[in-house]
C-alpha cells in the first residue's frame, strides 16, 4: 500500500523548485478520510518572495472539467437530460453538423453525420470537436482561430454558433480527441438550468460543497491571493529556468470578467478547495452527486481499445475516460493503479483519486504548458512505493 511519507514526497517536489522546474507547488495526499500528507513548497511570487499557502489561488484550467461534468451529471438526476439526447435538442445550431471525410484534403470535403452528437459523446471527448491551440499547424485548427472558437469575447452560445459552421473531425463516437467539448457542454447547463454557468456552479456544486475560494473571475478582495503564472522554455520544456508571464500570455486576467465562462478550462481555486471537491467524490459522491451518477465518473466508457492520446504525444495506451475525467484501465507503469480517475490542467494543477486504494490527491502549481515535465508520474510512484 501507499507509503505517502511527506518527507519523502516533499523532497522530490522541492527539487523541482530548486532546479527551476517549479516556481512553487502545494499538494494535500487524503487517505481513508484523512489528510495523511499535506505541504506548500516554494514561491506564490519568486521575485516579491512571497512563500506559496495553501490558501493561494491558481489557475486551475481543464480542472474545471469536472466541475462541468458533475453539473451535467445532476441535471441527468433531475430527469432533465438524458446522456443520449442529441447536442441539437439543447442548443439547435449543433442539429445538423457535417464531417471530414478519412483522408480529407479540404475542410470542404465534407459528409453528413451518421448519428448527431449526444451529450455522452460531449463528456467523453469523443464528438468529433478538437482544440484549436493543441497542433495550431493543422487546417481545421486554423479555421477553429479564424472562427473565434477560443476567444474570452465570445460567449458560450456565441462559440456554439461559431462550432455550427466547422466541420467535424470524424464520426461522432468513433474516435477520441480532446476539445472544447466541454464548453458546449457548459453551455447546455446554461440552457437546461436557465442559470448563468458561474451562478449554476456556486448555487449546486460550491456552496454545497463550503467552497469560498473558486470563481471564474477572483474578487478584488482576494486578488492579492492569486498566484502569478510562470513560464519555461517552451521549445525545450526540461530546461531549467522560469520567466514571470503576463496575462497575454493566456488571454485573460482571471481578474476581471469576460463574457466567456470557460466552462472547460476557466476556473481559479485553491489548494483547501479543490480538496474539498475531490474529497467528496473520494467519499462517494455526496452532496453533489448520487451513487449511479458516481459510476458514470469512475468508470471507463470508451470502446475497448480507444485509449485517450493528444497531438505530437504518445497514445495513452491503457487510459480510457469517463463522463469526467481519465480512467486508468490498465496499469503500464508504477505511477498508476486500476479504476484511479484524474485530469490536470495547462498550468500544472492535479488530482486523482483512487476508489480501491480510498486515496486521494490534489497538487497546485503555476508553470504554464507543463505538462511535459515528469514531476506528477514521479509523485505518484512515490506515493506507491
Amino acid at each position: 500500500m501507499a507509503r505517502m511519507d511527506r518527507r519523502t514526497l516533499s523532497a522530490a517536489l522541492q527539487a523541482r523548485v530548486d532546479r527551476e522546474d517549479l516556481p512553487g507547488v502545494s499538494y494535500t495526499v487524503l487517505h481513508r478520510g484523512e489528510v495523511v500528507a499535506q505541504d506548500c513548497l516554494g514561491w506564490a511570487d519568486r521575485e516579491a518572495r512571497v512563500p506559496l499557502r495553501e490558501d493561494h489561488l491558481c489557475r486551475i484550467y481543464s480542472n474545471t472539467k469536472l466541475a462541468t461534468s458533475c453539473a451535467v451529471l445532476q441535471l441527468v438526476e433531475r430527469g432533465l437530460l438524458g446522456l443520449d439526447d442529441p447536442v441539437g435538442d439543447s442548443i439547435p445550431a449543433l442539429r445538423t453538423l457535417r464531417v471530414l471525410r478519412p483522408g480529407a484534403s479540404s475542410l470542404a470535403d465534407t459528409e453528413p453525420a451518421r448519428e448527431p452528437v449526444r451529450i455522452k459523446h460531449l463528456l467523453t471527448h469523443t464528438a468529433g470537436f478538437t482544440y484549436g491551440f493543441l497542433d495550431p499547424s493543422l487546417p481545421i485548427a486554423k479555421a477553429y482561430a479564424a472562427a473565434g472558437i477560443g476567444e474570452a469575447q465570445r460567449t458560450l452560445a456565441q462559440m456554439c454558433e461559431a462550432l455550427a459552421s466547422l466541420p467535424l473531425l470524424f464520426q461522432p463516437g468513433s474516435a477520441w480527441s480532446y476539445s472544447v467539448s466541454t464548453d458546449v457542454v457548459g453551455h447546455v447547463v446554461e440552457v437546461v438550468s436557465g442559470l448563468p454557468l458561474d451562478a449554476y456552479f456556486r448555487r449546486h456544486l460550491f456552496d454545497p460543497l463550503g467552497l469560498q475560494d473558486t470563481f471564474f473571475f477572483v474578487p478584488e478582495d482576494k486578488a492579492a491571493r492569486l498566484v502569478p503564472m510562470y513560464i519555461g522554455d517552451l521549445k525545450n520544456p526540461s530546461q531549467p529556468g522560469l520567466r514571470r508571464g503576463d496575462a497575454k500570455t493566456w488571454d485573460q486576467d482571471f481578474l476581471h470578467p469576460v463574457p466567456r465562462l470557460m466552462a472547460g478550462g476557466g476556473l481559479v481555486s485553491s489548494l483547501a478547495d479543490w480538496t474539498k471537491f475531490v474529497r467528496a467524490l473520494l467519499e462517494g459522491g455526496g452532496p453533489v452527486l448520487q451513487a449511479e451518477s458516481m459510476r458514470h465518473v469512475t468508470q471507463n466508457q470508451l470502446p475497448a481499445g480507444m485509449w485517450i492520446g493528444f497531438p505530437n504525444l504518445p497514445l495513452q495506451t491503457g487510459r480510457g475516460h469517463s463522463l469526467a475525467a481519465s480512467v486508468c484501465v490498465e496499469p503500464g507503469d508504477p505511477a498508476s493503479v486500476a479504476g484511479e480517475v484524474q485530469w490536470g490542467g495547462l498550468a500544472g494543477t492535479k488530482w486523482m483519486f483512487s476508489p480501491s486504494e480510498q486515496l486521494a490527491v490534489v497538487l497546485m502549481t503555476q508553470r504554464y504548458m507543463s505538462s511535459e515535465l515528469p514531476f506528477w508520474p514521479e509523485f505518484k510512484e512515490l506515493l506507491r512505493a
